[in-house]
């Protein structure tokens, strides 16, 4: 869906007029959502291709405490699309950002590398800093606590990498090792007692203790369907949600995929021990999955098949954007929209009425109204340089 003309000039003025420091001041209000955009990166009707002459990854923060939600600051850093779409987070207060899935693109050897650190954007030096905190593999999912005094890192090589923030300052404080192959996402439980980790590789969802600053493994083990990939936790503290993007999540799948149906797991999380009580069907590749801060929607960011090439029967021109309710324990489908072509994240705004969704083909940030069950795209865009790859929201 084209946005309006006047949307777009907001969007192109908002961009172009980034050039001065992000000074935020934490409020009751407040509500920030952080989108890492990979520029190097392009899509092209289902295949990767990495253009000449690409223009740098970036961070953009957004103020989203009212509607439709403005760009307050946009950095260079070093970003990913490969791997889950929540290799970004961002403290309560909004002064330190990290951001994980640093790719470079290797042109003479025609290859993608991976780096092994975490960048720390300190979102109050004037202009922004960014700072490199290695963690010795390569980061992907990431999440904040509440408290904005831990991070947790999941990594490709099994490991969590535990983070302690002190203002500005974010330092390694351990490493965990919780599988033997790649971790996905990683979300805190509201109490931030606990976190859940998915197992991309293994399968299921790891649950950690957290205890006085100590992240430990509880050994417990929560079911999910093939490939977990994102997860996220409502601020009532009662349900987590994963999506489980099953074969195309896979390491090296050789097989032929044509946008067969996935899953996403709901989890029981208001009391021990967590249980997954069901796994919905959703449309092929649920990259992005959201639970409302209120505990009352769940949003899906599903490709169904914008990831795949023309000569594909399951080629589809634009994925879904899928809401589900829930109601007495179970998640039921109310309402869904056609969303973006191979989009990735999807978060909630805190106040639980807007969707954001992450648009990679278009370079946009769109804008879908939940309107009490009826799932609606506002037509508000944000256009982006890169192609956005991660979203989170500011610890709820």
């Amino acid at each position: 869906m084209h946005s309006p003309i006047a949307s777009r000039t907001r969007c192109a003025q908002a961009l172009a007029g980034l050039t001065i420091a992000f000074t935020a001041c934490a409020s009751p209000a407040a509500d920030w959502i952080v989108s890492g955009n990979d520029g190097k990166y392009q899509r092209v009707e289902g295949r990767d291709t990495f253009p000449d002459n690409p223009g740098p990854d970036t961070l953009t923060v957004l103020d989203a405490s009212r509607f439709p939600p403005r760009v307050k600051v946009q950095v260079e850093v070093e970003n990913g699309i490969q791997g889950p779409p929540q290799a970004v987070a961002i403290t309560p207060d909004a002064a330190v950002a990290l951001v994980g899935a640093p790719t470079r693109y290797d042109r003479a050897a025609k290859k993608l590398l991976m780096d092994s650190f975490v960048q720390v954007v300190d979102l109050r030096a004037s202009p922004p800093a960014v700072s490199r905190l290695d963690i010795g593999s390569h980061p992907q999912g990431i999440a904040i606590d509440r408290a904005g005094r831990l991070a947790l890192v999941a990594c490709i090589d099994g490991s969590v990498a535990v983070l302690g923030i002190e203002g500005n300052r974010v330092t390694l404080a351990d490493t965990l090792k919780i599988a033997q192959k790649r971790l996905s996402g990683v979300s805190f439980t509201h109490d931030g007692r606990h976190a859940l980790v998915a197992l991309r590789d293994e399968q299921g969802v790891a649950m950690l203790n957290i205890a006085d600053g100590r992240v430990t493994d509880s050994g417990v083990r929560l079911s999910s369907g093939v490939a977990p990939y994102t997860i996220d936790v409502s601020s009532d503290g009662k349900w987590a949600v994963v999506s489980d993007v099953g074969l195309a999540g896979l390491p090296s799948y050789a097989g032929k995929l044509a946008g067969d149906a996935d899953t996403v797991t709901l989890i029981d999380v208001s009391h021990e021990p967590f249980r997954a009580v069901q796994h919905i069907t959703v449309p092929s590749l649920p990259e992005g999955v959201a639970i409302s801060p209120d505990g009352k929607w769940i949003g899906v960011q599903s490709m169904d098949g914008s990831n795949l090439s023309p000569d594909n029967p399951g080629r589809h021109s634009r994925g879904k954007v899928l809401l589900f309710a829930i109601r007495d324990g179970q998640a039921v489908k109310v309402s869904e929209a056609p969303g973006g072509e191979a989009a990735q994240g999807i978060v909630f705004t805190a106040d639980s009425k807007h969707l954001v969704v992450q648009f990679n083909v278009e370079k946009q940030l769109a804008f879908f109204a939940v309107n009490g069950g009826q799932l609606r795209d506002t037509g508000e865009r944000i256009a982006l340089t890169g192609g956005p790859s991660s979203l989170r929201t500011m610890p709820r």
